[in-house]
């Protein structure tokens, strides 16, 4: 019975994405502001451009975290997602996390239907249904797993509908669809876990908010796309 309201949620969930999902080639721009302890500590924009049958996402990440005045957490990312006719073939990034450098080499092995991964956290291959976990993507909401954008690591995940809920954000009111996003592995450290509530606008299927606790509460919030 548990694992037939597990598939009947599931064909929900995507008959539901497919219904409102936006139309990301004719996206140009998503901007979301991050918020720590609900004080703004930075950005995440994200740029779509489409050359041919290939959809480019280019995503950058910049946020500092200043206790009594010194910087304590500093991040600046850069990342590239490429897409052919909705599959993803190729993912690059960087990251400078304070003074520890980060990377992702992804590229799809069209042969063996597989992803290769060079990142640093983990070297091998991954099934072609993993996500990369970046928040401008509803599918994430549907994936079994994702592919950390910062390192590679790969994160096997459970997704839970909370609620419908009406949201206000920058002065707007948005009717939202609520979901839980946790790891599939409870044994994991709690700084390897994935916790994250996120908020899905059910007008154009983008993601407005994503909201998560580790050394303070964390916002990521739609501020504007176009």
């Amino acid at each position: 019975m548990r694992v037939f309201f597990k598939l009947f949620f599931l064909i929900l969930l995507s008959i539901f994405l497919s219904a409102y999902s936006p139309n990301h080639k004719n996206l140009k721009k998503i901007e979301m502001e991050i918020f720590r302890n609900n004080e703004l500590i930075g950005y995440n924009y994200y740029f779509f451009k489409k050359d041919r049958n290939i959809i480019q996402v280019s995503n950058q990440v910049k946020f500092k975290v200043k206790l009594l005045g010194a910087t304590i957490f500093n991040v600046e990312s850069y990342g590239e997602e490429n897409y052919e006719k909705n599959q993803l073939i190729s993912f690059k990034s960087k990251t400078k996390q304070n003074n520890k450098e980060k990377f992702v080499n992804l590229k799809l092995d069209k042969g063996k239907k597989v992803f290769v991964i060079n990142g640093s956290s983990y070297t091998g291959t991954a099934e072609i249904n993993n996500v990369v976990g970046n928040w401008w993507n509803y599918r994430i909401l549907e994936a079994e797993s994702q592919i950390s954008p910062i390192s590679g690591s790969i994160k096997k995940q459970i997704v839970n509908f909370i609620s419908e809920e009406n949201i206000k954000l920058y002065g707007k009111n948005f009717d939202s669809k609520h979901y839980k996003i946790l790891s599939k592995d409870q044994d994991l450290p709690d700084d390897k876990k994935l916790n994250f509530d996120v908020w899905l606008d059910k007008k154009t299927g983008l993601i407005l908010k994503v909201k998560y606790s580790k050394m303070g509460d964390w916002e990521y919030r739609l501020k504007s796309f176009n």
